[in-house]
């Protein structure tokens, strides 16, 4: 792979990193509700999603299931869905100041929960097949072996989203000594768990790229 294709692989992307999406809003949500470090567990998880979807576009499973119509809908249902369910659920919780604290004490969300949350953010996300299957070709030598070109397309792509969703999550820790009280805390839940529903919702109008 020649430094030209690797390097416009990469402005590729950071462009689809820093863009809106439901995992920046995630890490947005969590870094301010928990603090960076403990939002670190979600940006794994999103990782995690990230990468089975770059599998499985590399793998050609991805395009497969652009041309099924049934599967896609299937996907993209589950993935919006989950969205609407983790956004009304937020808008839901209590507003307690007590969930913006920075002295570690208060009751989180296990690792275990976050990294879960993060990954099927990602993995249900039938924009993320969408871009992996549409942009992956176009980087892809068909006269070179094709698991070592995944390998470090994959790991670049990785590199990029964990700074990038760390940065959003950064950002919004940063902004937790101004949400320290039950008003606070209610309109940050009000306002990412609305983001978190409309990026759901949005998700019903993606459409194929292409299909038979």
């Amino acid at each position: 792979m020649s430094f030209a294709t690797w390097f416009s692989f990469f402005v590729a992307g950071v462009l689809i990193a820093v863009s809106p999406g439901s995992g920046a809003v995630l890490s947005m949500s969590h870094g301010l509700a928990y603090g960076l470090k403990k939002a670190s567990a979600t940006v794994i998880g999103l990782q995690l999603g990230l990468m089975l979807v770059f599998a499985i576009a590399g793998a050609g499973v991805g395009s497969l299931l652009l041309a099924s119509s049934v599967a896609f809908m299937v996907v993209k249902t589950v993935g919006a869905l989950y969205l609407i369910y983790l956004g009304l659920s937020q808008w839901r919780s209590k507003a307690e100041a007590s969930a913006v604290s920075t002295d570690g004490l208060a009751a989180h969300p296990s690792f275990g929960q976050r990294v879960l949350t993060g990954f099927l953010t990602n993995a249900t996300n039938p924009k993320g097949i969408i871009f992996m299957v549409a942009v992956l070709p176009g980087f892809i030598s068909a006269h070179a072996p094709l698991l070592p070109q995944l390998l470090i397309l994959g790991v670049t792509m990785m590199a990029i989203d964990v700074t990038v969703m760390h940065g959003y999550a950064f950002l919004a820790a940063s902004m937790q000594r101004f949400f320290r009280d039950p008003s606070a805390v209610k309109l940050q839940n009000r306002f990412f768990g609305g983001m978190l529903m409309v990026v759901g919702t949005l998700l019903f109008f993606v459409k194929r790229t292409h299909g038979a």
